[in-house]
């Protein structure tokens, strides 16, 4: 299968270029570089004959129809996106058009591809949209999202993540273009650009900052690892139901202040100071609409098709601090590129 991974240089969409050259796939990435995305991350993978790069923005419509016309996928994997929400908070406008316009030119370009492909061609092609937990909103003590659960976003991210689902079901039921979504928790692992919770706490850490927990600390998020999302969201994409949405969770649920906890005690196993790591954490304002918990019900993804998310936490974790540790040239990269954790996001009177 040839798949176009719209993102392929970011955080997951590299994982899931990376897993697809290895599963056997042809894959062309298409990223428009942006401040996040690093090509190092498909290093690996770059000079494989199945792997092809196009740099290009997928709110540019000229160019979505000449990269489908000259490349020819069987399919369609969308992650690109602006995806931080201290950054939504800064530009919101930035995330409305780079997630509802761009996915919304991405749909009508793929729509003129599919509609003039030979009959057998046609019936297998898909589009994958790859979206976020988020765009449901918080839960309370208690409860889990499911495919069910009514859309509630509260921040510009999640509005305009939403705003995209939305748009893609539209183009399915409208159209016909043959869909699926899936709406995943909160993704960690090797790669990940050091503006998220966790390689902020790591990077942080290495550099002897402070590390910063918002708020109390107390806010729940559901943790899966990026590798098992991205076999995931391959699996999706080959097996899955046509029109319909599966929620991806790796299920351990546990507060900021306790993975936090858990890095710390990670980096002093990997990359020991002259203190405990933890003595470094520093309680700081929160976020404006900081969604207080989210967790994933993930049983229409494992009864449907077998999944299940082979990294612990425990596991995931300390593996993922222990890349860093290994791997600080690329993260120096990204400081000499002029990013240095900076904290972004709050509402300035």
């Amino acid at each position: 299968m040839k798949i176009l991974i719209t993102g392929g240089a970011g955080f997951i969409g590299s994982a899931v270029v990376r897993k697809a050259v290895a599963d056997g796939h042809e894959v062309v990435n298409l990223d428009k570089l942006t401040y996040s995305a690093n090509l190092e991350n498909v290093a690996g993978v770059a000079n494989s004959p199945r792997y092809a790069f196009e740099q290009a923005d997928v709110a540019d419509a000229p160019r979505m129809a000449e990269i489908f016309a000259r490349h020819r996928p069987d399919a369609v994997m969308h992650l690109a996106a602006e995806s931080h929400n201290d950054r939504a908070i800064e530009a919101p406008m930035e995330f409305v058009v780079a997630n509802v316009v761009g996915t919304a030119v991405l749909l009508e370009a793929a729509r003129a591809y599919w509609g003039k492909l030979a009959p057998e061609k046609k019936a297998a092609f898909r589009f994958h949209h790859v979206s976020t937990d988020e765009v449901f909103g918080a839960l309370g003590e208690d409860g889990a999202f499911d495919e069910q659960t009514a859309y509630d976003p509260n921040s510009p991210y999640s509005a305009s993540k939403a705003g995209a689902d939305h748009l893609v079901r539209a183009w399915g039921r409208t159209f016909g273009l043959p869909v699926v979504i899936t709406n995943c928790a909160n993704n960690y692992g090797p790669y990940q650009f050091p503006e998220k919770l966790i390689p902020t706490v790591i990077s942080r850490a290495m550099e002897g900052k402070s590390i910063p927990v918002y708020g109390d600390g107390r806010q729940v998020r559901d943790w899966l690892h990026v590798d098992d999302h991205a076999e995931a969201l391959l699996l999706v994409l080959a097996k899955g139901r046509l029109h319909e949405t599966y929620c991806i969770g790796g299920e351990p649920n546990r507060r900021n202040l306790e993975i936090i906890q858990l890095l710390c005690a990670a980096l002093d196993r990997h990359a020991p100071a002259n203190t405990p790591h933890a003595e470094k954490i520093e309680f700081v304002a929160d976020r404006p609409g900081h969604d207080f918990r989210y967790a994933i019900d993930a049983a229409k993804l494992r009864t449907e098709l077998g999944w299940a998310p082979r990294h612990s936490l425990e596991q995931g974790l300390d593996e993922t601090v222990r890349w860093y540790v290994e791997n600080k040239a690329w993260v120096q990269g990204i400081r000499d590129r002029g990013f240095h954790s900076e904290r972004l996001g709050l509402v300035k009177a």
